[in-house]
């Protein structure tokens, strides 16, 4: 037989259950959206995100075979060319709210500035940074009707300290960092807060390009004494998400490559 005491913990207990139940039911999940989400640094971040509760919509523009996979995993995978503005436009539209944005969608290039086109440079950056910008545009008009949100750019250690043979990559990279503070005081003030992640050498295929010769003396300019794994990265992220109180910074994801 309960006691008074007993009967009026449990009527607690009981009353608790039913708030869960109803902002359960009340609260809608939160979205994520990463460009270039199916594959690589962005394969892992959605995952992360997914994880972590989200509901993630991954923009990819080729990789269908990739997307196929990300798709059984409960990644929502939608063809989209962050370069081009009605693309961009059209998906965003289609979205009630953006909780997270990531900006990973990238090329990467290297070559002497005199073997680079005018062509090959404007195509760098009309992925890297003009992909950025529409997505963050757009974003950002969602965000601020909601009075909250994050945006995380993706951009490289050689954007902080350039690359040899990069220089038009390493551009894009710098002018992602420049955009990530720029945004970051513009939209405080609606609750918004805007960080980058700057990875270092990561083992994806993007670094396919690179010799065994050329990877191990990269490692060897490591203090940590490895390249990083794309869940380094997606853990940065995810770092963001959860503390909401930084922004306009960039955390450096390079195992001490950038230490001066």
């Amino acid at each position: 037989m309960q006691t008074d005491e007993e009967e009026q913990t449990r009527e607690q207990e009981r009353e608790q259950e039913h708030e869960q139940t109803r902002e359960a039911v009340i609260k809608p999940q939160k979205t994520a959206v990463v460009t270039g989400g199916v594959r690589g640094i962005g394969r892992a971040i959605s995952e992360a995100l997914k994880q972590e509760g989200y509901r993630v919509y991954a923009l990819y523009s080729k990789d269908e075979e990739s997307a196929a996979q990300a798709q059984k995993e409960g990644i929502v995978c939608v063809r989209a060319d962050v370069r081009e503005e009605a693309e961009v436009t059209a998906f965003f539209s289609i979205l009630k709210r953006v909780d997270v944005l990531v900006n990973n969608a990238g090329v990467s290039f290297a070559a002497q500035i005199q073997d680079t086109s005018a062509d090959m440079f404007d195509e760098i950056y009309a992925v890297n940074v003009r992909g950025a910008f529409l997505c963050a545009r757009e974003a950002a008009k969602k965000m601020i009707a909601q009075k909250s949100g994050l945006i995380v750019n993706i951009s490289s250690v050689w954007g902080e300290v350039g690359g040899s043979c990069e220089s038009a990559y390493s551009a894009t990279k710098g002018a992602l960092l420049a955009f990530t503070k720029a945004l970051a005081k513009e939209l405080g003030y609606s609750g918004i807060r805007v960080n980058s992640v700057s990875p270092g050498v990561i083992d994806t295929a993007m670094n396919a390009r690179y010799s065994a010769a050329d990877l191990a003396a990269l490692t060897e300019e490591i203090p940590l004494g490895r390249l990083g794994l794309t869940s380094d990265v997606a853990q940065a992220v995810l770092a963001l998400v959860r503390n909401e109180y930084i922004t306009g910074a960039d955390i450096p994801v390079n195992g001490g490559f950038s230490i001066v």
